[in-house]
């Protein structure tokens, strides 16, 4: 049986995350309380036709909430895989949403601001996001959402997946990432008018900057670093490492770098997923 529990910020995409999950044809449930969800397992465990599990907790059952550490640590101990996601965003991000559909927050009361409730929702959430595997939706459309969480669905999490994730600095550092490598001191293709509006997979891109010296050391660099250290994160159990490359606007030397090192790290063996961001924003440079 294979088991998701979504959680993170309200506002953050969890409505949308669990939605993707029942297209997807798993059993869905928003807002479980923990202690419910072992027993929520051995029910459906019975029925030969319900093998796929999604269930959403979040703060709206904030009174629970610090229960889940242990149900997870509880399954994991009755030999049931979890896996957990966690849908982040950056405040100002969870603060715009909240003013444009005037929803209100789970926490909110007659003395908070949604600020102050975010602020909160943070605390009572830290530990589920450090042993989750976060999203950053700040600047997510609802189809590239769609794409992660079916990559997530699809990774074999038995051993050590590469996330390489490229993306614009002009819109923010993602907050999802463990690794930042800043490559805007590399050549930029911007810079030649001829070939700007190429992305960095496509071959006038690829050609100019496989030419360029600096950008191989730059490459050369990161994938000695990683080959140095993913072993280390392997037998400490990670299942995912996110990898962040960022160049100025994320469509040329960040989509082109990350591209170059899926292709080595999956030479040593490891599982290799690659997002590009912002390659298909308008405003690129």
């Amino acid at each position: 049986m294979q088991i998701i529990i979504i959680t993170g910020f309200a506002g953050a995409g969890k409505s949308t995350a669990l939605k993707i999950l029942e297209d997807s044809g798993y059993l869905c449930v928003d807002n479980l309380p923990p202690p419910l969800l072992i027993q929520l397992i051995e029910l459906y465990s019975l029925s030969s036709k319900i093998n796929q599990i999604a269930v959403s907790v979040d703060t709206r059952s904030y009174s629970l909430l610090r229960q889940l550490p242990n149900v997870i640590t509880n399954l994991a101990s009755l030999n049931i895989p979890v896996k957990i996601i966690f849908l982040d965003a950056r405040v100002d991000a969870l603060i715009n949403r909240f003013s444009e559909t005037r929803r209100k927050h789970p926490l909110s009361s007659n003395t908070k601001t949604i600020y102050d409730c975010i602020k909160e929702e943070q605390e009572l959430l830290s530990v589920m996001a450090s042993i989750s595997h976060r999203i950053d939706t700040s600047d997510l459309t609802a189809n590239q959402l769609r794409a992660i969480i079916k990559q997530f669905v699809n990774a074999d999490y038995s051993q050590l997946n590469v996330i390489f994730q490229s993306f614009g600095f002009k819109y923010g550092l993602p907050i999802d990432s463990d690794f930042v490598f800043d490559v805007r001191c590399l050549p930029n293709p911007h810079h030649d008018k001829s070939i700007r509006d190429f992305n960095g997979t496509q071959t006038q891109i690829i050609e100019y900057l496989n030419k360029q010296p600096k950008v191989q050391n730059m490459i050369n660099d990161i994938n000695n670093f990683l080959k140095t250290w993913l072993t280390d994160f392997s037998l400490d159990n990670r299942s995912y490492v996110t990898v962040s490359i960022g160049c100025t606007g994320g469509k040329h030397r960040s989509v082109y770098i990350c591209e170059s090192l899926a292709n080595l790290t999956q030479k040593l063996g490891y599982k290799t997923i690659i997002r590009h961001r912002h390659i298909n924003h308008l405003e690129n440079n």
